[in-house]
């Protein structure tokens, strides 16, 4: 139970999509939306730790994700390994 007692899920899982298009939105590159996307995963992990919530699932990077441009992927991968890190 939270706060207000209601029940808290012991599962939540996201899926993550929309950087690249945020970026556009924004008149930004695409590397932005996903570090954008990246600072708010961080946001997420705690509240969800704040809240009670037992197990988060992430999914971050799909099959089709590999047929992006190599420079892309390279560059995801390298920002996966530096939240994970965190």
């Amino acid at each position: 139970m939270n706060a207000a007692g209601k029940p808290v899920p012991a599962h939540v899982a996201i899926i993550m999509d929309g950087n690249g298009r945020w970026a556009a939105h924004h008149g930004e590159p695409r590397h932005q939306g996903h570090r954008a996307g990246a600072d708010s995963v961080r946001a997420v992990v705690e509240a969800a730790a704040r809240a009670g919530v037992s197990a988060l699932t992430l999914f971050a990077f799909s099959s089709e994700n590999w047929r992006r441009p190599a420079n892309e992927v390279g560059m995801l991968m390298e920002l996966f390994l530096r939240v994970l890190d965190r």
